[in-house]
């Protein structure tokens, strides 16, 4: 009689979180960060079609890296659980705290449930009212949840980008300084080193909170060459 095979249940997770890590690591950066008017996320993308951002409800925005199909299955469960809310409820108690929560619970349970996690990185923003307090939540693919300041990086060479995000971010910067500062950082330090990234490689959208109610906004064409350019 054959003995069946025992993995301990630390191997599994670490079994598990290392092939996470690899599948999210192979995807293309995604940065956000706040500026002196809202919320600004730059993702080197070429596609027009498969976005990486997108916004979930009135001052509330969705980015991500990793397996589109499994990110996208994430935002499409989080605009209907906005929407529900919303319309049971009212419109000023969706807030990216709870989605937050949400988005914790689901990636959690995939994790420790499922045979294969999500190959994702995730993260919700909401603009305030002013720069403290808006709100940047990143998720990682076990549920995990991190409430951010100023900017965070996701996928590729995250922690190379991350740190040099930290030496040139500063707090109040405008929308042009701002998306030229993460568009040299991807250049730099993205899924190819040294490059001068063009708008066609871009995605590049605002959560400006000058903006009434919906506030989401994508930044495209000749407005996103003149930003470069630093008109």
């Amino acid at each position: 009689m054959s003995m069946p095979f025992y993995v301990s249940p630390e191997q599994i997770t670490k079994d598990k979180a290392d092939f996470a890590r690899k599948g999210i690591a192979r995807g293309r950066s995604v940065v956000v960060m706040q500026y002196d008017r809202g919320i600004l996320f730059v993702a080197e993308n070429p596609s027009r079609a498969l976005h990486k951002v997108s916004e979930i409800y009135d001052r509330i925005a969705f980015a991500a890296v990793g397996k589109y199909n499994e990110f996208e299955n994430l935002r499409v469960a989080g605009v209907r659980l906005a929407d529900m809310r919303g319309y049971a409820y009212d419109r000023r108690d969706v807030n990216c705290r709870s989605l937050a929560n949400a988005y914790a619970q689901t990636l959690g349970a995939i994790f420790t449930e499922a045979n294969k996690p999500y190959e994702v990185e995730i993260v919700v923003a909401e603009v305030g009212e002013d720069e403290s307090r808006d709100q940047i939540y990143r998720l990682t693919f076990d549920g995990s949840v991190a409430d951010e300041h100023g900017y965070v990086a996701m996928g590729g060479q995250a922690e190379a980008i991350t740190s040099a995000l930290a030496d040139g971010w500063r707090e109040s910067m405008d929308l042009t300084a701002t998306l030229r500062l993460a568009v040299d950082v991807l250049g730099r330090l993205g899924a190819e080193s040294d490059r001068v990234l063009d708008p066609g490689q871009l995605e590049v959208a605002v959560l400006d909170r000058d903006r009434p109610r919906r506030t989401f906004q994508r930044i495209v064409g000749q407005r996103l060459v003149e930003l470069l350019a630093g008109d």
